[in-house]
């Protein structure tokens, strides 16, 4: 087949990472103030439910890839167990929710040099970004398997640091005259629950959609050396570790500060490095929310350009697409993602020049890559109930099953269809959903249409 044209040099510390890096990203550093401000120090629950339910969403596309781990994984499942329309759906969402969020990324990286230079136009660090990213792409799939690992050791060293840190505050009162803080912020100021049933479902959907980027171990598999033992040490330890540092780092900014003042400080994660004389927190912060960029670019540039890849497999597009470098890279996909993220920069940056508010459209786009980033998890519950049915040889010594499947399938869509509920329901993300449905409808017309002028030629 094609796709084992590319190379399989991605190790299982790669692949953990690479999870990792494409989950816990700015939202966690920045946007942390604004998920508890709807529901409170329970927040850390919305956290423990949206886990649990991706680990049953990991464990259904770790189940298949143990079988059959594929370059585009997941929109492959999707064209051969549910609708050929399904895998099509897929991967442009995939597509779409990447773009978008490199968009948002480099952006960020933007804002963020002018920390250090604040004359430095935002646009220019930018281009830079996207141009360094995507020659690493380019260069092997190890370089970008290595960058990603160091951007998200970063990342996850400073989360740890600030837990250790702030555990030092409530027990020993450290950067507090000795005086231990402990956790009565947790139940004070307005109680657990501040923002009742509704407050809570509210935040869930941001958690959930923190949680976005997670089934990059899917597109990573294809490339994955001794993919079958990869699979399954990263599928049973990243949920863990992403649970361990979200509900580990929230309890910890939730105990040393009422809740209530958080939209007050700033970021959280900058205030419990300055509590214990750590001036130069900001800066460090800084720097790793840089790194947090970063990696969301690299990521959203990787797992873009497989999909695009595996849809010129699939004849849904330009069999130029399918061209790989030397190093086994498809070339034409890498750099049309990363164009596409530079025409996004570039637009960002003029609109406001010409468009009152232009900025705000802007956030409404991103914020419409949530429901696309969902199809690929109905995807994989739905595929993955038909792929039992079609593979029982494999299944009888499957060593890597589906907990209690399909009930638990049908459960988590049950809880995906609650939050996008919610989402409707919330004034501030209702926008943005009819933006991200307007989007799926549009390609699977777009599909059809498609169909019907190749079958009358």
């Amino acid at each position: 087949m094609e796709e084992e044209k590319l190379t399989r040099s991605l190790s299982a510390r790669h692949i953990q990472m690479i999870a990792l890096g494409g989950t816990i990203g700015v939202g966690l550093f920045m946007g942390a103030s604004s998920t508890i401000r709807w529901t409170g120090p329970s927040v850390m629950v919305a956290y423990a439910v949206a886990g649990l339910f991706l680990y049953l969403i990991m464990r259904a596309l770790g189940e298949m890839l143990y079988v059959d781990p594929s370059t585009g994984s997941f929109a492959n499942y999707a064209s051969n167990y549910l609708h050929p329309v399904a895998g099509y759906l897929t991967a442009w969402s995939n597509i779409f929710q990447f773009i978008v969020v490199g968009i948002s990324e480099v952006i960020a990286v933007g804002e963020y040099m002018n920390y250090w230079w604040p004359h430095l136009p935002t646009i220019i660090p930018g281009i830079v970004v996207i141009l360094f990213l995507m020659l690493a792409n380019l260069a092997s799939v190890k370089a970008f398997g290595e960058l990603e690992f160091w951007f998200s050791m970063i990342k996850v060293g400073t989360i740890v640091l600030m837990i250790l840190v702030g555990l030092g505050v409530i027990l020993f009162g450290l950067g507090n005259q000795g005086q231990a803080v402990g956790i009565s912020n947790l139940w004070k100021n307005g109680g657990f629950f501040t923002g009742g049933v509704k407050g809570f479902f509210f935040a869930l959907s941001i958690v959930v959609a923190s949680y976005q980027g997670i089934e990059l171990i899917g597109m990573a598999a294809g490339e994955a050396a001794n993919p079958k033992k990869t699979i399954v040490e990263a599928v049973q330890s990243t949920i863990g570790r992403i649970l361990i540092f979200y509900i580990g780092a929230i309890f910890i900014i939730v105990s040393i500060y009422p809740w209530n003042q958080l939209g007050t400080i700033g970021s959280p994660f900058v205030q419990t490095f300055s509590k214990i004389g750590i001036t130069f927190a900001a800066g460090l912060i800084n720097f790793v929310v840089l790194t947090a960029a970063l990696s969301g670019c690299n990521s959203g540039i990787f797992s873009a350009s497989r999909m695009i890849y595996t849809l010129a497999i699939n004849g849904k597009m330009s069999r130029k697409f399918l061209k790989l470098t030397r190093h086994g890279v498809p070339f034409y996909p890498v750099v049309a993602i990363s164009s596409g993220i530079l025409i996004g920069l570039v637009l960002n940056y003029l609109l406001p020049l010409f468009v009152n508010h232009a900025e705000n459209i802007f956030v409404f786009v991103y914020s419409s890559s949530i429901l696309p980033g969902m199809v690929p998890w109905v995807v994989i519950l739905l595929s993955e109930i038909q792929f039992k049915k079609q593979h029982p040889e494999e299944m009888r010594d499957h060593p890597f099953k589906m907990p209690l499947s399909p009930y638990t399938n049908y459960l988590t869509l049950l809880f995906l269809a609650i939050v996008l509920i919610f989402m409707f329901i919330n004034q501030e993300t209702r926008i943005p959903l009819i933006i991200g449905l307007v989007f799926l409808c549009y390609m699977t017309i777009h599909y059809f249409l498609r169909e019907r002028r190749l079958k009358s030629r």
